[in-house]
C-alpha cells in the first residue's frame, strides 16, 4: 500500500469532530489559523500519518490529505460560490475532460474553478476572467492551494477585467473552446462576445440566479444560432438520522441555488 506522509506534502487538511475543515500549508514556521490557534505545522504533524488524531491547544483534529472535498469545504470565500451539485452537472453536460479548453467568466471565490482544475490537471487549457480584484484575490488563492495539493494549475491563465473587453487577450491564449461558462450579472453581451469562440460541438453554460437572466440567455443563444440543450435547476435534499432511529430528510429548505442553461454550437 502506498502511503504518503503529511510532512512531505505542501498542503494538508485538519478536520475537527464538528466537521470543520482547515487547509494548512506545511511549513516549518509558527502560523495562526482562526479556529485552530497558533502552531507550527511541521512540529505538530512530524512522524504522523494521515488519519491520525493530533491535539493543538485543547482541540483534536484528524490529519487528512487536502483532496478536493477538503479543499472545497475549507476554501476561503468572498463571492457566493457555485455549489458542488451544480459544478458536477456543468462539468458533465459540458463534457469537460483532461484535454478540454475551458473559458470561465466570473471566477469569484473559485468554487467551480477548483473543480475544473481537478479535471484538467496540466493537460487542458483553463482561462478565467474576473473584473473584481477583491474576488479574484480569493479565487486565485484557492486555486493555488490546488497546485500545492498536487492538482496542476499549469494549464491556467487568469485575466483581470470585463469579458467583453478582454477578447483579444483571451484569443492570444486560445481561440477555440470546448466549453465556456458564464457566471455574470448580465449574460447577453457576454454570450455575443464569446459565442464565436466555441468550436463545433462546443457548449456554453450560463449560471443565472434569477429567471429573467435565464430567459435573456436563452433568447440570446437562439439569436446567435446556438441550440438549447438543457435548462433548469437542481434541487438538493439532505438526509440524516432521526432522533428515534432511522434515516429521514432533515428539516430545512430544499437546496436550490440558481438556474442553469446549456447551449451547443452545431455549426462550423
Amino acid at each position: 500500500m502506498c502511503v504518503s506522509e503529511p510532512e512531505n506534502e505542501e498542503l494538508i487538511a485538519l478536520r475537527d469532530k464538528s466537521e470543520n475543515t482547515y487547509l494548512v500549508e506545511v511549513k516549518n514556521e509558527t502560523i495562526k489559523i482562526k479556529g485552530i490557534g497558533v502552531f507550527n505545522p511541521i512540529e505538530v504533524i512530524k512522524n504522523k500519518v494521515f488519519g491520525e488524531e493530533i491535539t493543538i491547544g485543547t482541540k483534536e483534529f484528524f490529519i487528512l490529505p487536502a483532496s478536493l472535498p477538503e479543499r472545497y469545504i475549507g476554501m476561503k470565500r468572498r463571492a457566493q460560490i457555485i455549489q458542488q451539485k451544480d459544478a458536477g452537472l456543468l462539468i458533465t453536460k459540458l463534457g469537460i475532460g483532461s484535454k478540454s479548453k475551458v473559458l470561465e467568466a466570473g471566477l469569484g471565490s473559485g468554487g467551480l474553478s477548483i473543480q475544473i482544475q481537478n479535471i484538467l490537471g496540466e493537460n487542458g487549457t483553463h482561462i478565467t476572467v474576473e473584473p473584481r480584484l477583491e474576488h479574484s484575490d480569493v479565487g486565485l488563492k484557492n486555486m493555488e492551494f490546488g497546485l500545492k495539493a498536487g492538482n496542476g494549475s499549469g494549464s491556467h491563465t487568469h485575466i483581470e477585467g470585463y469579458l467583453e473587453e478582454k477578447i483579444e487577450e483571451i484569443t492570444n491564449v486560445c481561440n477555440n473552446f470546448d466549453a465556456i461558462i458564464l457566471d455574470l450579472p448580465e449574460h447577453a453581451k457576454a454570450i455575443k462576445s464569446v459565442a464565436k469562440l466555441l468550436r463545433p460541438g462546443g457548449r456554453i453554460a450560463c449560471y443565472c440566479p434569477v429567471t429573467s437572466q435565464i430567459e435573456d440567455s436563452w433568447n440570446t443563444c437562439e439569436e446567435l444560432g446556438l441550440e438549447i440543450e438543457w435548462a433548469g435547476e437542481l434541487i438538493e435534499r439532505k438526509w440524516g438520522r432521526a432522533m428515534k432511529g432511522g434515516i429521514r430528510p432533515v428539516n430545512g429548505p430544499f437546496g436550490h441555488t440558481a438556474f442553469l442553461l446549456i447551449a451547443v454550437n452545431l455549426k462550423h
